[in-house]
């Protein structure tokens, strides 16, 4: 039940999408709509824990009292609210005033009151500043209130407004509101939006089954994944994390316990507000993960530009879909950090292998890397050529992982899966060639469970299956001068079985003179008949 609320859920809030966003583009539409998914998250898991927190003191309206619970406690007990707020805190790591829960926001909208986009302006200010321990500046920046896409003047922009909350309002009233529920019905919006805006929006999204396959990889036992999955992480990153969906679906395997905290990376502004909402909305609370606004080629984080060997940060588990073939500005400055020191500048027209060296830098000792990137990367030659051969030679790149095409909403193109390890035990590379192994639509591919399963599993024990995946020594990919294409090591085509020609010519012989003793049988029967005889 609980998986169909998930699905249904995120269709409805689809057709509310697609049917109220009229002549404002899906991009600025998604904002809104998002936002107000993420606040009424805020506010349900809010009001429930104050609920339980008052216990029979909590009231219930009489019939004509439009005001929520909380704000009838709020104004009986105006000595008490601040001690009230300390309490919530330590439990539910955020506070929000009643005037700006959903609950309030929903009524107001439905009732068209004036006051509405005022109070919303309010309330997102008091959220970004005032309702964490941690101060979510600028988390609603994106969200222009006073846009004329919602309307030419405030009174339009309001009525707008009341339009858009009293549908998601409804839409939302007959499903749960956990955060499992909720969580899954935003992303799925991300992925519709995603979709229905093109290449865009696709950028910050990694689709659901490369996202699983990524995180099977990394929650394995890095130094013998057949040992099965790590208990704990200490801490995972994602530098060009998008919305969020890798570092979740980490989570997700290990559960809300299994990693310490969790950290992003985004150039994007939007995309990086989007992830901050993406995280609190799955129940992680502030003080378990870090997301960072800034260039992770330029290392414009300033935490990660620690010059001491012993202070730098190092991560368990690294996960990441950069922008595929990034044009950027390798500079001398660069040539020179330490973070592409060893192995050399990528060149200005792919960044491809800059974002490898820049997260690979970070890796733990006995950490795990899984890197998504196009397939360039495995046999273009000058500066990539050797960035790749010193990768080889020094034993980082555990697996190379070839996925069909058209799985992305940005690209059509087939990706690789790039697996690598500061220490690993095995000497080979595995290569798996799962580009046949996939789900076809019409307009996009999809990953069914059982291919991911057939990814992870081969990964895990190190398989061997022929068409499929094959572990290749250095010595046959120095040979190769160190090309990682993958079909030059695993062949997915088929061939055909060898014509035995002698015995094709037997069996022609003998359907020959089956043929001649049937057609003497039926010569025989025609001239009893007194019929003549076939020639």
């Amino acid at each position: 039940m609980i998986e169909q609320d998930q699905k249904e859920l995120g269709k409805v809030l689809w057709a509310i999408a697609d049917q109220l966003r009229g002549a404002m583009n899906a991009d600025d539409f998604r904002d809104y709509m998002l936002s107000f998914l993420f606040l009424r998250y805020l506010s349900d898991n809010y009001e429930a824990a104050a609920q339980k927190e008052l216990g029979s003191d909590y009231p219930e309206p009489d019939e004509g009292d439009r005001r929520t619970p909380l704000a009838i406690w709020y104004c009986e007990n105006s000595e008490d609210t601040t001690e009230f707020e300390k309490q919530m805190r330590r439990k539910m790591h955020y506070v929000i005033q009643p005037e700006y829960l959903w609950s309030r926001i929903a009524e107001l909208a439905r009732i068209q009151s004036k006051e509405l986009l005022h109070t919303l302006q309010n309330g997102f200010k008091y959220i970004e500043n005032e309702s964490f321990a941690s101060t979510f500046g600028g988390l609603f920046s994106e969200i222009n209130l006073n846009s004329e896409k919602l309307g030419k003047d405030y009174t339009a922009r309001n009525t707008k407004l009341c339009t858009i909350i009293k549908a998601i309002a409804e839409g939302l009233a007959e499903f749960s509101t956990d955060s499992d529920t909720l969580g899954d019905a935003y992303e799925y919006l991300i992925g519709q939006f995603a979709s229905g805006s093109g290449k865009k929006a696709g950028e910050f999204y990694t689709p659901q089954g490369i996202s699983s396959i990524l995180s099977g990889i990394v929650t394995l036992d890095s130094q013998d994944p057949s040992t099965g999955k790590r208990p704990h992480l200490e801490n995972v990153l994602d530098f060009a994390c998008g919305s969020g969906s890798l570092l979740l679906n980490v989570r997700h395997r290990l559960g809300p316990y299994g990693i310490g905290k969790i950290y992003g990376q985004e150039k994007n502004i939007t995309t990086y507000n989007l992830a901050r909402m993406n995280m609190l909305l799955h129940g992680v609370k502030d003080t378990e993960f870090e997301i960072y606004h800034g260039d992770s080629l330029t290392n414009e984080w300033d935490w990660l530009k620690e010059m001491n060997p012993a202070k730098i940060p190092k991560f368990d588990a690294i996960v990441a879909n950069p922008p595929f073939s990034y044009r950027w500005e390798p500079t001398e400055t660069l040539g020179e950090d330490v973070r592409f020191k060893n192995h050399g500048l990528a060149p200005k027209s792919a960044a491809d292998f800059a974002f490898l060296l820049h997260g690979f830098h970070y890796l733990k000792t006995d950490g795990v890397m899984a890197i998504i990137l196009p397939h360039g990367v495995l046999f273009r030659g000058g500066a990539e050529e050797r960035i790749r051969t010193k990768l080889l030679k020094d034993g980082h790149i555990d697996t190379v992982i070839g996925l069909p095409a058209n799985l992305f909403y940005s690209t059509g193109i087939p990706v690789c899966i790039l697996v690598l390890k500061q220490c690993k035990k095995a000497e080979d590379v595995l290569f798996i060639n799962a580009v046949e192994h996939v789900e076809k639509g019409k307009r996009q591919n999809y990953l069914l469970p059982k291919h991911i399963e057939k990814v992870i599993d081969t990964y895990q024990f190190r398989k061997e299956e022929k068409h499929y995946s094959r572990r290749v020594s250095i010595e046959e990919i120095e040979n190769n001068d160190y090309n990682l294409n993958i079909s030059r090591y695993v062949n997915t085509a088929q061939s055909e079985e060898p014509i035995d020609l002698e015995a094709v010519h037997r069996e022609l012989v003998d359907l020959e003179q089956k043929i001649q003793t049937a057609q003497r049988k039926h010569n025989a029967f025609l001239k009893e008949l007194g019929l003549p005889a076939l020639p």
